[in-house]
Protein backbone atom coordinates (compact mmCIF):
# COMPACT_ATOMS: atom_id res chain seq x y z
CA UNK A 1 0.00 0.00 0.00
CA UNK A 2 3.44 2.23 0.63
CA UNK A 3 4.87 1.31 -2.20
CA UNK A 4 0.63 2.32 -4.42
CA UNK A 5 0.83 5.68 -2.52
CA UNK A 6 4.62 6.52 -2.93
CA UNK A 7 4.58 6.01 -6.80
CA UNK A 8 0.65 7.93 -6.88
CA UNK A 9 2.81 10.94 -5.13
CA UNK A 10 5.52 10.44 -7.80
CA UNK A 11 3.74 10.57 -10.56
CA UNK A 12 1.46 13.49 -9.27
CA UNK A 13 5.02 15.51 -8.40
CA UNK A 14 5.89 14.77 -12.11
CA UNK A 15 3.07 15.87 -13.61
CA UNK A 16 3.20 19.16 -11.23
CA UNK A 17 6.71 20.04 -12.23
CA UNK A 18 6.13 18.68 -16.17
CA UNK A 19 3.31 21.26 -16.25
CA UNK A 20 5.43 23.99 -14.28
CA UNK A 21 7.87 23.68 -16.87
CA UNK A 22 5.90 23.96 -19.71
CA UNK A 23 4.57 26.89 -18.54
CA UNK A 24 7.50 28.33 -17.11
CA UNK A 25 8.68 27.92 -20.47
CA UNK A 26 5.94 29.22 -22.52
CA UNK A 27 5.95 32.58 -20.08
CA UNK A 28 10.22 32.32 -21.11
CA UNK A 29 9.26 32.27 -25.12
CA UNK A 30 6.31 35.07 -24.40
CA UNK A 31 9.20 37.27 -22.85
CA UNK A 32 11.98 36.74 -25.24
CA UNK A 33 9.45 37.59 -28.18
CA UNK A 34 8.63 40.92 -26.33
CA UNK A 35 11.89 41.71 -26.11
CA UNK A 36 13.03 41.44 -29.63
CA UNK A 37 9.27 42.73 -30.50
CA UNK A 38 9.10 45.57 -28.60
CA UNK A 39 12.69 46.82 -27.39
CA UNK A 40 14.64 45.52 -30.46
CA UNK A 41 11.88 46.31 -32.94
CA UNK A 42 12.60 46.84 -36.66
CA UNK A 43 9.28 46.77 -37.99
CA UNK A 44 9.31 50.88 -38.75
CA UNK A 45 12.87 50.21 -41.04
CA UNK A 46 10.86 47.39 -42.94
CA UNK A 47 7.83 49.48 -43.19
CA UNK A 48 9.60 52.85 -44.50
CA UNK A 49 11.81 51.15 -46.91
CA UNK A 50 8.46 49.36 -48.41
CA UNK A 51 6.99 52.71 -48.87
CA UNK A 52 9.13 55.26 -48.58
CA UNK A 53 11.66 53.53 -50.94
CA UNK A 54 9.72 51.23 -52.92
CA UNK A 55 6.22 52.95 -53.19
CA UNK A 56 2.84 52.02 -54.61
CA UNK A 57 2.74 48.38 -55.30
CA UNK A 58 -0.06 47.95 -57.58
CA UNK A 59 -0.25 44.33 -58.94
CA UNK A 60 1.37 43.79 -62.57
CA UNK A 61 3.36 46.85 -62.25
CA UNK A 62 7.04 47.52 -61.99
CA UNK A 63 6.71 49.06 -58.51
CA UNK A 64 5.40 45.67 -57.52
CA UNK A 65 7.76 43.46 -59.31
CA UNK A 66 10.64 46.04 -57.43
CA UNK A 67 8.99 45.22 -54.26
CA UNK A 68 8.84 41.27 -54.23
CA UNK A 69 12.39 40.76 -55.34
CA UNK A 70 13.46 42.90 -52.50
CA UNK A 71 11.11 40.67 -49.78
CA UNK A 72 12.50 37.77 -51.32
CA UNK A 73 16.39 38.81 -50.57
CA UNK A 74 15.29 40.81 -47.39
CA UNK A 75 13.75 37.41 -45.81
CA UNK A 76 16.84 35.49 -46.99
CA UNK A 77 18.97 38.14 -44.75
CA UNK A 78 16.80 37.63 -41.97
CA UNK A 79 17.76 34.08 -41.93
CA UNK A 80 14.73 32.27 -43.31
CA UNK A 81 14.61 29.32 -45.81
CA UNK A 82 13.14 28.90 -49.55
CA UNK A 83 13.05 32.13 -49.92
CA UNK A 84 11.25 32.56 -53.76
CA UNK A 85 8.59 34.06 -55.69
CA UNK A 86 5.77 31.77 -55.76
CA UNK A 87 4.13 32.11 -59.89
CA UNK A 88 -0.14 32.51 -60.11
CA UNK A 89 -2.00 33.13 -63.10
CA UNK A 90 -3.44 35.28 -64.66
CA UNK A 91 -3.91 38.43 -63.72
CA UNK A 92 -3.24 40.26 -66.73
CA UNK A 93 -0.81 43.10 -67.86
CA UNK A 94 -0.12 45.45 -65.35
CA UNK A 95 0.27 49.25 -65.61
CA UNK A 96 2.62 52.04 -64.39
CA UNK A 97 1.72 55.55 -63.66
CA UNK A 98 4.75 57.77 -65.35
CA UNK A 99 3.92 61.33 -64.98
CA UNK A 100 0.81 63.37 -64.31
CA UNK A 101 -0.56 66.84 -63.83
CA UNK A 102 -4.14 68.47 -64.47
CA UNK A 103 -4.94 72.25 -64.50
CA UNK A 104 -7.61 74.41 -64.82
CA UNK A 105 -6.92 76.94 -67.41
CA UNK A 106 -10.46 79.11 -67.66
CA UNK A 107 -12.22 81.00 -66.26
CA UNK A 108 -9.04 81.34 -63.82
CA UNK A 109 -6.27 79.16 -63.54
CA UNK A 110 -5.57 76.80 -60.66
CA UNK A 111 -3.69 73.03 -60.29
CA UNK A 112 -6.19 70.28 -59.78
CA UNK A 113 -5.46 68.01 -57.58
CA UNK A 114 -6.27 64.25 -58.95
CA UNK A 115 -5.15 61.16 -59.82
CA UNK A 116 -5.52 58.46 -62.55
CA UNK A 117 -7.39 55.96 -62.30
CA UNK A 118 -4.90 52.39 -62.51
CA UNK A 119 -5.13 50.92 -66.11
CA UNK A 120 -6.60 54.45 -67.65
CA UNK A 121 -5.15 55.23 -71.26
CA UNK A 122 -2.92 58.14 -71.49
CA UNK A 123 -4.14 61.54 -72.27
CA UNK A 124 -3.03 65.08 -73.00
CA UNK A 125 -4.50 67.77 -74.34
CA UNK A 126 -7.25 70.68 -73.15
CA UNK A 127 -10.42 71.64 -73.71
CA UNK A 128 -14.00 72.01 -71.96
CA UNK A 129 -16.00 69.91 -69.74
CA UNK A 130 -19.19 68.75 -69.65
CA UNK A 131 -21.97 67.10 -67.51
CA UNK A 132 -23.10 63.99 -69.10
CA UNK A 133 -26.80 63.71 -67.03
CA UNK A 134 -28.45 60.60 -68.67
CA UNK A 135 -30.91 58.69 -66.00
CA UNK A 136 -32.18 56.93 -69.73
CA UNK A 137 -31.12 55.58 -72.59
CA UNK A 138 -32.44 58.22 -74.60
CA UNK A 139 -30.72 60.72 -72.82
CA UNK A 140 -27.42 59.19 -74.41
CA UNK A 141 -28.65 60.20 -77.38
CA UNK A 142 -27.68 63.87 -77.00
CA UNK A 143 -24.02 63.37 -76.16
CA UNK A 144 -23.64 61.66 -79.47
CA UNK A 145 -20.65 63.21 -81.50
CA UNK A 146 -20.15 66.05 -78.46
CA UNK A 147 -17.59 64.33 -76.39
CA UNK A 148 -14.37 63.93 -78.46
CA UNK A 149 -11.82 66.37 -77.19
CA UNK A 150 -14.13 67.12 -73.88
CA UNK A 151 -13.67 66.05 -69.98
CA UNK A 152 -16.76 64.16 -69.28
CA UNK A 153 -18.04 64.62 -65.19
CA UNK A 154 -20.00 61.44 -64.50
CA UNK A 155 -21.36 62.48 -60.83
CA UNK A 156 -23.26 65.26 -59.24
CA UNK A 157 -21.25 67.35 -56.55
CA UNK A 158 -21.11 66.09 -53.28
CA UNK A 159 -21.66 68.15 -49.79
CA UNK A 160 -18.34 68.31 -48.12
CA UNK A 161 -19.70 68.59 -44.06
CA UNK A 162 -16.79 69.82 -41.69
CA UNK A 163 -15.03 67.45 -39.21
CA UNK A 164 -16.42 68.00 -35.82
CA UNK A 165 -15.28 64.98 -34.30
CA UNK A 166 -11.79 62.79 -34.68
CA UNK A 167 -11.51 61.10 -37.93
CA UNK A 168 -8.70 58.69 -36.11
CA UNK A 169 -10.56 56.35 -33.41
CA UNK A 170 -9.46 53.44 -31.11
CA UNK A 171 -11.89 50.68 -29.84
CA UNK A 172 -13.77 51.92 -26.30
CA UNK A 173 -15.17 49.11 -23.83
CA UNK A 174 -18.70 49.15 -25.78
CA UNK A 175 -17.15 48.56 -29.02
CA UNK A 176 -15.26 45.21 -27.98
CA UNK A 177 -18.18 44.43 -25.72
CA UNK A 178 -20.06 44.23 -28.79
CA UNK A 179 -17.49 42.10 -30.97
CA UNK A 180 -16.84 40.01 -27.70
CA UNK A 181 -20.68 39.20 -27.61
CA UNK A 182 -21.43 38.17 -31.18
CA UNK A 183 -22.93 35.11 -31.99
CA UNK A 184 -22.05 32.86 -34.57
CA UNK A 185 -22.15 33.53 -38.16
CA UNK A 186 -24.96 32.19 -40.13
CA UNK A 187 -23.79 30.67 -43.23
CA UNK A 188 -25.08 31.92 -46.34
CA UNK A 189 -27.81 31.36 -48.29
CA UNK A 190 -28.25 30.54 -52.08
CA UNK A 191 -29.48 32.40 -54.86
CA UNK A 192 -28.36 35.96 -56.17
CA UNK A 193 -25.96 37.41 -53.58
CA UNK A 194 -26.76 40.66 -55.28
CA UNK A 195 -30.45 42.73 -55.68
CA UNK A 196 -30.21 44.88 -58.97
CA UNK A 197 -32.28 47.26 -61.35
CA UNK A 198 -31.89 45.59 -65.04
CA UNK A 199 -32.26 49.32 -67.00
CA UNK A 200 -29.61 50.46 -64.45
CA UNK A 201 -27.39 47.96 -65.65
CA UNK A 202 -28.05 48.49 -68.80
CA UNK A 203 -28.03 52.29 -68.58
CA UNK A 204 -24.74 52.08 -67.18
CA UNK A 205 -23.36 49.59 -69.69
CA UNK A 206 -24.82 51.72 -72.61
CA UNK A 207 -23.07 54.56 -70.75
CA UNK A 208 -19.53 53.39 -71.09
CA UNK A 209 -20.07 52.37 -74.49
CA UNK A 210 -20.74 55.60 -75.29
CA UNK A 211 -17.72 56.74 -74.12
CA UNK A 212 -15.14 54.91 -75.36
CA UNK A 213 -16.33 55.02 -78.69
CA UNK A 214 -16.22 58.88 -78.25
CA UNK A 215 -13.14 59.14 -76.72
CA UNK A 216 -13.03 62.06 -74.75
CA UNK A 217 -9.67 63.60 -72.87
CA UNK A 218 -10.78 62.03 -69.75
CA UNK A 219 -13.74 60.95 -67.59
CA UNK A 220 -14.04 62.79 -64.41
CA UNK A 221 -15.65 61.22 -61.29
CA UNK A 222 -14.93 61.88 -57.55
CA UNK A 223 -14.60 59.28 -54.63
CA UNK A 224 -17.65 59.11 -52.53
CA UNK A 225 -15.97 60.25 -49.34
CA UNK A 226 -12.51 62.15 -48.49
CA UNK A 227 -11.73 66.21 -48.37
CA UNK A 228 -8.98 68.44 -47.41
CA UNK A 229 -7.25 67.34 -50.48
CA UNK A 230 -7.86 63.29 -50.02
CA UNK A 231 -8.55 61.43 -52.87
CA UNK A 232 -9.79 57.95 -52.93
CA UNK A 233 -8.92 56.17 -55.98
CA UNK A 234 -8.66 52.50 -57.27
CA UNK A 235 -9.16 50.84 -60.86
CA UNK A 236 -10.75 52.11 -63.80
CA UNK A 237 -14.28 51.05 -65.58
CA UNK A 238 -14.68 49.55 -68.97
CA UNK A 239 -18.23 48.66 -70.63
CA UNK A 240 -17.55 45.04 -70.99
CA UNK A 241 -14.47 42.62 -69.72
CA UNK A 242 -11.62 43.82 -67.65
CA UNK A 243 -9.25 47.03 -68.02
CA UNK A 244 -6.40 44.25 -66.97
CA UNK A 245 -7.23 42.58 -70.66
CA UNK A 246 -4.58 43.28 -73.61
CA UNK A 247 -5.38 45.60 -76.04
CA UNK A 248 -8.36 46.59 -74.36
CA UNK A 249 -8.25 50.33 -75.02
CA UNK A 250 -9.76 52.05 -71.84
CA UNK A 251 -10.77 55.51 -71.88
CA UNK A 252 -8.95 57.52 -69.36
CA UNK A 253 -10.57 58.30 -66.34
CA UNK A 254 -9.76 60.60 -63.41
CA UNK A 255 -10.82 61.33 -59.79
CA UNK A 256 -10.87 64.36 -58.92
CA UNK A 257 -10.43 66.13 -55.26
CA UNK A 258 -13.81 66.75 -54.10
CA UNK A 259 -13.73 70.57 -53.39
CA UNK A 260 -12.27 70.89 -56.92
CA UNK A 261 -15.19 68.37 -58.75
CA UNK A 262 -17.88 70.52 -57.09
CA UNK A 263 -16.19 73.88 -57.98
CA UNK A 264 -15.69 72.77 -61.51
CA UNK A 265 -19.54 71.42 -61.07
CA UNK A 266 -20.92 74.79 -59.52
CA UNK A 267 -19.66 77.02 -62.83
CA UNK A 268 -21.40 74.61 -65.04
CA UNK A 269 -24.27 75.21 -62.91
CA UNK A 270 -23.95 78.32 -63.54
CA UNK A 271 -23.38 78.38 -67.22
CA UNK A 272 -19.83 79.07 -67.23
CA UNK A 273 -17.62 77.71 -69.46
CA UNK A 274 -14.78 75.47 -67.72
CA UNK A 275 -11.68 74.53 -69.77
CA UNK A 276 -9.04 71.99 -68.66
CA UNK A 277 -5.56 70.78 -69.48
CA UNK A 278 -4.15 67.14 -68.55
CA UNK A 279 -1.01 65.64 -69.26
CA UNK A 280 -1.51 61.79 -67.94
CA UNK A 281 1.54 59.47 -69.10
CA UNK A 282 1.74 55.76 -68.32
CA UNK A 283 1.95 52.58 -69.83
CA UNK A 284 1.07 48.70 -69.70
CA UNK A 285 3.72 46.26 -68.27
CA UNK A 286 3.47 42.75 -67.51
CA UNK A 287 1.91 41.52 -71.08
CA UNK A 288 2.16 37.20 -69.88
CA UNK A 289 -0.34 38.59 -66.99
CA UNK A 290 1.17 36.13 -64.49
CA UNK A 291 2.01 37.52 -60.82
CA UNK A 292 3.85 36.20 -58.13
CA UNK A 293 3.68 35.87 -54.50
CA UNK A 294 6.69 35.87 -52.08
CA UNK A 295 7.13 33.04 -49.78
CA UNK A 296 9.96 31.78 -47.44
CA UNK A 297 9.86 29.39 -44.76
CA UNK A 298 11.26 29.08 -41.24
CA UNK A 299 11.95 24.88 -41.25
CA UNK A 300 10.35 22.50 -38.16
CA UNK A 301 11.73 19.58 -36.49
CA UNK A 302 9.75 16.58 -35.30
CA UNK A 303 6.41 18.05 -37.19
CA UNK A 304 7.98 19.61 -40.14
CA UNK A 305 5.79 18.22 -42.83
CA UNK A 306 2.95 20.36 -40.96
CA UNK A 307 3.14 24.38 -41.58
CA UNK A 308 1.85 27.22 -40.18
CA UNK A 309 1.66 29.86 -42.18
CA UNK A 310 0.64 34.04 -41.64
CA UNK A 311 1.15 36.48 -44.05
CA UNK A 312 -0.36 39.75 -45.92
CA UNK A 313 -1.11 41.19 -49.11
CA UNK A 314 1.92 43.04 -50.37
CA UNK A 315 0.22 45.32 -53.19
CA UNK A 316 -1.36 48.08 -53.07
CA UNK A 317 -2.87 51.05 -55.20
CA UNK A 318 -1.52 53.66 -56.67
CA UNK A 319 -2.15 56.98 -55.39
CA UNK A 320 -0.29 56.60 -52.05
CA UNK A 321 2.13 54.24 -50.87
CA UNK A 322 0.33 51.64 -49.56
CA UNK A 323 0.74 52.24 -45.95
CA UNK A 324 -2.08 50.98 -44.05
CA UNK A 325 -2.58 49.12 -46.92
CA UNK A 326 -1.09 46.67 -46.21
CA UNK A 327 2.74 48.04 -46.21
CA UNK A 328 1.91 47.30 -42.47
CA UNK A 329 0.33 43.98 -42.48
CA UNK A 330 3.48 43.30 -44.43
CA UNK A 331 5.70 44.58 -42.14
CA UNK A 332 4.47 43.11 -39.49
CA UNK A 333 4.48 39.73 -40.89
CA UNK A 334 8.02 40.13 -42.00
CA UNK A 335 8.85 41.40 -38.63
CA UNK A 336 7.22 38.68 -36.56
CA UNK A 337 9.45 36.34 -38.48
CA UNK A 338 12.80 37.84 -38.01
CA UNK A 339 10.92 38.01 -33.94
CA UNK A 340 11.09 34.93 -34.36
CA UNK A 341 14.41 33.57 -35.83
CA UNK A 342 15.41 36.11 -32.97
CA UNK A 343 13.92 34.08 -30.55
CA UNK A 344 15.19 30.82 -31.53
CA UNK A 345 19.03 31.87 -31.79
CA UNK A 346 18.65 33.13 -28.43
CA UNK A 347 16.56 29.89 -26.71
CA UNK A 348 17.91 27.48 -28.41
CA UNK A 349 14.79 25.76 -28.97
CA UNK A 350 13.26 25.16 -32.62
CA UNK A 351 9.54 25.16 -34.15
CA UNK A 352 7.93 21.84 -34.20
CA UNK A 353 6.15 22.98 -36.96
CA UNK A 354 7.19 24.47 -40.62
CA UNK A 355 6.51 28.14 -40.29
CA UNK A 356 6.02 29.48 -43.73
CA UNK A 357 5.43 33.42 -44.63
CA UNK A 358 3.21 34.59 -47.51
CA UNK A 359 3.27 37.96 -49.06
CA UNK A 360 0.18 38.16 -51.05
CA UNK A 361 -0.21 39.71 -54.93
CA UNK A 362 -3.19 40.63 -56.04
CA UNK A 363 -5.44 41.37 -53.31
CA UNK A 364 -6.77 44.32 -54.03
CA UNK A 365 -8.99 43.35 -57.39
CA UNK A 366 -10.19 40.35 -55.51
CA UNK A 367 -7.48 37.95 -53.56
CA UNK A 368 -6.18 36.91 -56.60
CA UNK A 369 -2.52 35.55 -54.87
CA UNK A 370 -3.82 33.92 -52.15
CA UNK A 371 -6.80 32.32 -53.84
CA UNK A 372 -4.61 31.12 -56.46
CA UNK A 373 -2.05 30.09 -53.73
CA UNK A 374 -5.10 27.90 -52.35
CA UNK A 375 -6.13 26.13 -55.12
CA UNK A 376 -2.47 25.23 -56.50
CA UNK A 377 -1.50 23.97 -52.70
CA UNK A 378 -4.52 22.24 -51.16
CA UNK A 379 -7.77 22.24 -53.50
CA UNK A 380 -9.03 21.60 -56.57
CA UNK A 381 -10.93 23.64 -58.43
CA UNK A 382 -13.28 24.46 -61.75
CA UNK A 383 -12.94 26.99 -63.98
CA UNK A 384 -11.70 29.63 -61.55
CA UNK A 385 -9.61 29.67 -57.76
CA UNK A 386 -13.09 30.61 -56.56
CA UNK A 387 -14.79 27.31 -57.29
CA UNK A 388 -13.45 24.35 -55.12
CA UNK A 389 -14.56 20.76 -55.99
CA UNK A 390 -12.24 18.96 -53.42
CA UNK A 391 -9.60 19.22 -51.29
CA UNK A 392 -5.79 17.89 -51.80
CA UNK A 393 -3.99 16.44 -48.74
CA UNK A 394 -1.97 18.76 -48.42
CA UNK A 395 -4.27 20.39 -46.79
CA UNK A 396 -4.54 18.68 -43.42
CA UNK A 397 -1.12 19.94 -42.93
CA UNK A 398 -1.86 23.23 -42.45
CA UNK A 399 -2.34 24.17 -38.98
CA UNK A 400 -3.83 27.54 -39.48
CA UNK A 401 -3.00 31.06 -41.53
CA UNK A 402 -3.14 34.33 -39.74
CA UNK A 403 -3.30 37.56 -41.26
CA UNK A 404 -2.92 41.37 -40.89
CA UNK A 405 -4.95 43.95 -43.17
CA UNK A 406 -7.01 46.27 -41.06
CA UNK A 407 -3.95 49.68 -41.15
CA UNK A 408 -1.64 50.39 -38.78
CA UNK A 409 -3.91 50.10 -35.43
CA UNK A 410 -2.75 47.70 -32.72
CA UNK A 411 -4.35 44.03 -32.26
CA UNK A 412 -6.92 44.23 -29.23
CA UNK A 413 -8.08 40.37 -30.29
CA UNK A 414 -9.04 37.89 -32.69
CA UNK A 415 -11.86 37.37 -35.15
CA UNK A 416 -12.77 33.82 -34.63
CA UNK A 417 -14.54 32.85 -37.97
CA UNK A 418 -17.38 30.97 -36.18
CA UNK A 419 -14.28 28.89 -35.32
CA UNK A 420 -15.86 28.21 -31.59
CA UNK A 421 -13.36 25.02 -30.76
CA UNK A 422 -10.32 28.01 -30.85
CA UNK A 423 -11.81 30.14 -28.30
CA UNK A 424 -10.04 28.60 -25.28
CA UNK A 425 -6.91 28.30 -26.96
CA UNK A 426 -6.26 32.07 -28.24
CA UNK A 427 -7.99 33.42 -24.84
CA UNK A 428 -5.05 31.82 -23.13
CA UNK A 429 -2.76 33.24 -26.04
CA UNK A 430 -4.05 36.41 -25.47
CA UNK A 431 -3.32 36.28 -21.25
CA UNK A 432 0.62 37.57 -21.97
CA UNK A 433 -0.68 40.57 -23.99
CA UNK A 434 -3.79 41.66 -21.60
CA UNK A 435 -1.54 44.71 -19.97
CA UNK A 436 -0.92 45.48 -24.21
CA UNK A 437 -4.53 46.01 -24.59
CA UNK A 438 -5.56 42.50 -26.57
CA UNK A 439 -8.19 40.19 -25.02
CA UNK A 440 -10.83 40.30 -27.14
CA UNK A 441 -12.22 36.82 -28.91
CA UNK A 442 -15.45 37.61 -31.36
CA UNK A 443 -16.82 34.64 -33.22
CA UNK A 444 -17.97 36.86 -35.96
CA UNK A 445 -16.92 37.09 -39.53
CA UNK A 446 -14.65 39.92 -40.79
CA UNK A 447 -14.11 39.82 -44.71
CA UNK A 448 -12.30 41.27 -47.59
CA UNK A 449 -8.76 40.01 -47.28
CA UNK A 450 -6.67 36.95 -47.25
CA UNK A 451 -7.61 34.83 -44.80
CA UNK A 452 -10.79 34.27 -46.28
CA UNK A 453 -9.00 31.79 -49.13
CA UNK A 454 -8.03 29.63 -46.51
CA UNK A 455 -11.62 29.34 -44.20
CA UNK A 456 -13.11 28.46 -47.46
CA UNK A 457 -10.88 24.88 -47.89
CA UNK A 458 -11.15 24.41 -44.23
CA UNK A 459 -8.10 25.71 -43.17
CA UNK A 460 -8.23 27.70 -39.92
CA UNK A 461 -7.87 31.23 -40.62
CA UNK A 462 -7.91 34.59 -39.14
CA UNK A 463 -7.74 38.05 -39.00
CA UNK A 464 -6.74 39.98 -36.06
CA UNK A 465 -9.17 42.93 -34.55
CA UNK A 466 -7.34 46.08 -35.01
CA UNK A 467 -7.91 49.54 -33.82
CA UNK A 468 -9.48 51.52 -36.27
CA UNK A 469 -7.41 54.67 -36.52
CA UNK A 470 -8.31 56.88 -39.36
CA UNK A 471 -7.77 53.89 -41.64
CA UNK A 472 -11.42 53.99 -43.22
CA UNK A 473 -11.61 57.61 -42.73
CA UNK A 474 -8.67 59.34 -44.32
CA UNK A 475 -5.94 56.32 -45.82
CA UNK A 476 -7.35 53.42 -47.20
CA UNK A 477 -7.43 53.43 -51.06
CA UNK A 478 -5.90 56.98 -50.92
CA UNK A 479 -3.50 59.87 -51.68
CA UNK A 480 -2.67 59.97 -48.17
CA UNK A 481 -2.00 56.19 -47.35
CA UNK A 482 2.14 57.06 -46.68
CA UNK A 483 4.26 56.40 -43.78
CA UNK A 484 3.62 59.33 -41.69
CA UNK A 485 0.19 57.99 -40.67
CA UNK A 486 1.63 54.89 -39.39
CA UNK A 487 2.13 54.19 -35.33
CA UNK A 488 4.99 52.67 -34.52
CA UNK A 489 4.32 51.24 -30.77
CA UNK A 490 0.82 49.77 -32.50
CA UNK A 491 2.72 47.79 -35.31
CA UNK A 492 5.52 46.71 -32.78
CA UNK A 493 2.72 45.52 -30.38
CA UNK A 494 0.69 43.84 -33.26
CA UNK A 495 4.01 42.13 -34.60
CA UNK A 496 4.51 40.67 -30.85
CA UNK A 497 1.78 39.06 -30.70
CA UNK A 498 1.22 37.89 -34.17
CA UNK A 499 4.39 36.07 -33.80
CA UNK A 500 3.75 34.38 -30.63
CA UNK A 501 0.56 33.46 -31.79
CA UNK A 502 2.28 31.74 -34.88
CA UNK A 503 4.56 30.10 -31.83
CA UNK A 504 2.06 28.60 -29.84
CA UNK A 505 0.63 27.27 -33.32
CA UNK A 506 4.00 25.58 -34.57
CA UNK A 507 4.23 23.79 -30.38
CA UNK A 508 1.25 22.33 -30.05
CA UNK A 509 1.12 18.21 -30.30
CA UNK A 510 -2.35 18.89 -32.33
CA UNK A 511 -3.30 21.34 -35.12
CA UNK A 512 -5.75 23.98 -34.56
CA UNK A 513 -9.69 22.76 -34.27
CA UNK A 514 -11.18 23.16 -37.71
CA UNK A 515 -14.72 23.87 -38.35
CA UNK A 516 -16.51 20.75 -39.73
CA UNK A 517 -16.05 21.32 -44.05
CA UNK A 518 -18.35 20.00 -46.38
CA UNK A 519 -15.68 19.33 -49.34
CA UNK A 520 -14.31 15.78 -49.62
CA UNK A 521 -10.77 15.05 -50.32
CA UNK A 522 -9.36 13.55 -53.25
Amino acid sequence: MKYIFSLFVFVCLSLTLTAQNTTDTEKNIADVIKKHGIENSQVMDIASYITDVLGQRLTGSTGLKNANEWAKNKLTKMGMQNSHLEQWESFGRGWDMTHFEMHAEAPTYWPIIAYPKAWSSPSKGSGEVIYLNATTLGDLDKYKGKLSGKFVMIQDMREVKEAFEATAKRHDSESLLNLANATAPVPRQGGRRFGGNASAAELRVATWKLLESEKPLAILDRSSKGDLGTVFVSGARTAEGSARDNDKYVVPQITVAIEHYNRIFRMLEKGIPVKLSIDSQSKYTNPDGNENNVIAEIPGTDLKDEVVMFGAHYDSWHAGTGATDNGAGSAVMMEAARILIETIKETGIKPRRTLRIALWTGEEQGLHGSRNYVAQNFANTGESSRSIVSLKQAQKKVSGYFNMDNGTGKLRGVYLQGNQAVSPIFREWLKPFHDMGASTLSLSNTGGTDHLAFDAVGIPGFQFIQEPISYSTKTHHSNMDNFDHLVADDLKQAATIIAYFIWQTSQRDKKLPRKEANLKYN
